[in-house]
């Protein structure tokens, strides 16, 4: 059947297609670490959709419909009617995917969950789990879009130069040690090949600098942690190429740090695209995509481990989501994406 012009289907399609080109555009190690920095910033959406409003709103800042060049808090029409402010006239939304769920009966002794029909009960035994099975578009608004009652913004601490976030060291060393990992201070790079971190998963170690500055320990020290998390061996869950496992440790770095208030700018991370080209088989925008979204889950389960951060997640604060605010890409419990077959090094560094 043909599609009518203006259809769900054609704006889903203009929506992935909008998509692919904002994923395309990280050509460069800097373009991907303020995509990360950004995706930080608002963690409350999927990458993906992090990237749709970071895309929309450079253009709508390009044509002077919006003051700054990056957004700050963005909400459904309805959540910022919720809040006391209105869209302005003749400001568009952000189009992003928001997530059509369905419920699914697990059977006890396992296997594949069915699907329910509306208003179907699950047999004796049956969990009831939401799940994810397509998506649709919806807008949203920056706060510089709207106009009303003052947003409560708790102010943010600016962090001394090589200072790092209160607690934050303790927070990621904790979690290095849940995993079964010792952590342990280097006297210098040359005393673990010229790196400024090394994580050995034979002896189940991890080694930072002990004579760089706070900041870029911790930094490293997330850095590390990523690759505990995402690349052990024992778990099997190693990358299939060197090149993404250290972009992946590296965006968990920026995205934590990031969430701190804490700048890694001046830390330059490869090129994705370049590490990206060589892997057969898989588009570089593809891989990309799947990278940024497996690091913020990642990441997302972490943070409840550590220090609250200083950095909002991208909604207004004060924003409830029990008064019906409207449909949002965190609808849904989506499982988290399969790691990558195991890697064959026993050791990895920064």
């Amino acid at each position: 059947m043909a599609q009518r012009r203006g259809s769900p289907e054609d704006r889903l399609s203009e929506l992935h297609e909008r998509l692919s080109e904002a994923v395309t555009a990280l050509t460069t190690g800097a373009d991907w670490r303020r995509a990360a920095v950004f995706a930080a910033k608002f963690r409350s959406r999927s990458f993906g959709n992090s990237l749709l409003i970071w895309a929309q709103h450079q253009a709508a800042f390009a044509e002077g419909r919006v003051p700054e060049a990056e957004p700050t808090f963005v909400a459904g029409f309805k959540q910022w009617q919720q809040l006391g402010r209105s869209v302005l006239k003749g400001q568009s939304g952000y189009v992003i995917l928001a997530p059509v769920t369905a419920r699914f009966a697990q059977p006890p002794t396992g296997g594949q969950p069915r699907r329910l029909a509306q208003g179907e009960q699950p047999r004796p035994g049956e969990v009831v789990r939401s799940g994810m099975v397509s998506g649709k578009p919806v807008h949203v608004w920056d706060v510089s879009q709207t106009d009303g009652a003052p947003i409560p913004v708790h102010p943010a601490p600016v962090l001394l130069s090589g200072h790092a976030p209160a607690g934050l060291w303790a927070g990621l060393a904790g979690q290095v040690a849940a995993a079964g990992y010792a952590l342990t201070d280097a006297e210098s790079a040359a005393a673990i090949g010229g790196a400024n971190g090394v994580t050995s998963f034979t002896a189940r170690t991890v080694q930072v600098r002990a004579d760089m500055q706070d900041a870029a320990r911790v930094k490293t020290l997330a850095h590390e942690l990523g690759h505990v998390l995402l690349h052990d061996p024992e778990e099997d869950v190693g990358p299939p190429h060197r090149g993404i496992g250290e972009v992946e440790a590296e965006t968990v770095a920026l995205m934590i740090c990031a969430s701190y208030g804490l700048s890694t700018e001046d830390y330059s991370v490869p090129y994705v695209a370049s590490w990206a080209s060589r892997v057969d088989g898989v588009e570089p925008a593809d891989l990309v995509r799947t990278l940024g979204e497996k690091v913020r889950r990642t990441v997302l389960d972490l943070l409840p481990q550590l220090p609250t951060p200083v950095i909002g997640d991208g909604e207004p604060p004060g924003l409830s989501r029990d008064a019906s605010p409207g449909p949002t890409d965190r609808a849904a419990v989506r499982p988290r994406p399969q790691r990558e077959a195991s890697r064959t090094s026993a050791a990895v560094s920064l």
